[in-house]
């Protein structure tokens, strides 16, 4: 089971194969560590809060999730998550092609629970919490797929289908669903904005990025831009372009092999010691300590 830390912005990696088109990951994060920068894929995402509690954004809606509550995230959302409390906090996360869902011929399944959550006109509720009866259903249908998937007994990848197929007729029937077509224009051009600079930062993190580039991109004046990117991210454009490149560090960090001076050089900086300082900042540890660490959870 992959319990990594993994993630990007357009992610270029597959989660689960045609033959099993699923993913999942396991997040665990310490007090005041970053969680998930600001990203978006194709699949939908479903993410259940383990232990303590984050600052959910998709979008560019933003509420506080906490242990024992969902979120679903459409495909093409952006989404991201930032630290909240002092106690820090774990995930499980579910990734799925709707495909997975989808019937070998248009039948009635396809054309009443397939097709709209496809089509983003009957879909999840954003935020899952315990408010109504509904929700405490889709939590405990989560919650089983999370033990399933965690065990992986013969034939839990039926089991996660089929509870997938019992949420969405959870909602249908209680007419609990979301039609998230209609969405504000301004509101889709920021986004397509964002989306535009952050697939931007993601093929060009190795090289110096400058803010003027950035800007163009969208395009803005320099103040224009960062007053945006801050208003979507809660971050400025050089805290999210290190935040990027330090959570490419970590995972090349994973290669015992590779010398840390090698990776800095590979994620964009030619600086080592700023490349340690900004490491630091980020992950709470230095590049060395870090290997320490998951040297130590392997021999345990």
């Amino acid at each position: 089971m992959d319990q990594a830390l993994r993630r990007s912005l357009k992610e270029s990696k597959s989660h689960g194969s045609e033959h099993l088109p699923f993913g999942t990951y396991w997040y665990s994060y310490g007090p005041g560590e970053h969680v998930i920068d600001c990203h978006w894929h194709e699949e939908p995402e479903i993410f259940y809060c383990i232990d303590g509690e984050t600052v959910f954004q998709v979008d560019t809606d933003y509420f506080t999730v906490k242990a024992g509550e969902a979120v679903f995230v459409d495909g093409g959302d952006i989404h991201a998550a930032h630290a909240s409390g002092e106690t820090g906090c774990s995930f499980f996360s579910l990734v799925f092609d709707t495909q997975l869902l989808a019937s070998a011929h248009y039948d009635a399944v396809q054309e009443n629970l397939i097709l709209p959550l496809q089509e983003r006109k009957a879909t999840f509720p954003r935020h899952i919490r315990h408010a109504e009866s509904f929700e405490v259903s889709l939590l405990d249908h989560i919650v089983s797929i999370m033990k399933g998937c965690s065990v992986q007994s013969p034939g839990y990848e039926g089991s996660v289908k089929g509870h997938l197929y019992l949420m969405l007729a959870e909602i249908i029937a209680q007419g609990k669903t979301c039609n998230r077509t209609a969405s504000n224009r301004s509101e889709s051009s920021k986004i397509e904005r964002l989306k535009t600079v952050i697939h931007y930062i993601q093929h060009n993190y190795e090289h110096p990025i400058r803010l003027s580039e950035l800007a163009a991109l969208v395009p803005m004046s320099e103040g224009q831009f960062c007053r945006f990117f801050k208003s979507m991210t809660r971050q400025t454009p050089m805290d999210y372009i290190n935040s990027y490149r330090i959570r490419q560090a970590v995972e090349l960090l994973r290669q015992p092999e590779r010398k840390i001076s090698d990776v800095a050089l590979e994620v964009g900086y030619d600086n080592i010691s700023y490349f340690i300082r900004v490491f630091r900042k980020t992950m709470n540890c230095s590049p060395s300590e870090f290997r320490k660490k998951l040297q130590s959870r392997i021999e345990a």
